[in-house]
C-alpha cells in the first residue's frame, strides 16, 4: 500500500494520535504497521501524518488476527489483495475471513488435541510433555524414562 500525498486534511481524516486513541493501539505499533504495508497514511502540507477513517477497521482486523495467532506477514499478504483506492467492502472482509478460516480451524484442532493429551500425559506418570512418549512418539529414550541416557560409542 503506497502512502498518498493528499495535501490538506479532510474532516474524515484522522491523526496518528486519534487512530491510536480510537483503536487502542500504540502510536509506535501504527508506525510499524505502516512500515510493513498493513496500513497507509499521507502527509499534509504541514507534514502531519493523516489516515483515512477506514484504517480503524484494518487495525481492528490486524489485532483480531494477531490474537488468533496469525503472523503479520500473513496479514500483509491478505491485505495486499484489498483495494487501495476505496474502503474495503463487506465482501472484501468476507474474503479475508474465508482465507484464514481453514488455518484457524487447524490451529483449533491442534490446541484441542494438546488440551486432551495433557490429561493423558500427566496420567501416565511422566509429568513432562518434553519426555512423554504420548506427546513425543519418536523419542527413542521414552521407554527408559528418567531422563537422557544416550551415550555414543564414538565419544
Amino acid at each position: 500500500m503506497e502512502p498518498m500525498d493528499m495535501g490538506e486534511t479532510a474532516a474524515q481524516d484522522l491523526s496518528v494520535g486519534q487512530v491510536a486513541a480510537r483503536s487502542g493501539v500504540a502510536v509506535s505499533a501504527l508506525h510499524y504497521y505502516e512500515r510493513e504495508g498493513l496500513i497507509s497514511s499521507w502527509r499534509t502540507s504541514g507534514n502531519q501524518r493523516r489516515f483515512d477513517r477506514s484504517v480503524l477497521r484494518r487495525v481492528a482486523v490486524i489485532r483480531a488476527a494477531q490474537r488468533a495467532g496469525i503472523p503479520l506477514a500473513s496479514i500483509a499478504e491478505i491485505f495486499a489483495g484489498l483495494p487501495d483506492d476505496q474502503t474495503p467492502l463487506k465482501e472484501d472482509w468476507q474474503a479475508v475471513s474465508a482465507a484464514w478460516r481453514d488455518d484457524l480451524q487447524e490451529r483449533i484442532h491442534q490446541l484441542q488435541s494438546l488440551r486432551d493429551g495433557l490429561g493423558g500425559c500427566i496420567g501416565c506418570g511422566c509429568l513432562s510433555l518434553a519426555e512423554c512418549g504420548f506427546v513425543n512418539p519418536n523419542d527413542q529414550l521414552a521407554d527408559e524414562r528418567g531422563g537422557a541416557k544416550l551415550f555414543r560409542d564414538s565419544l
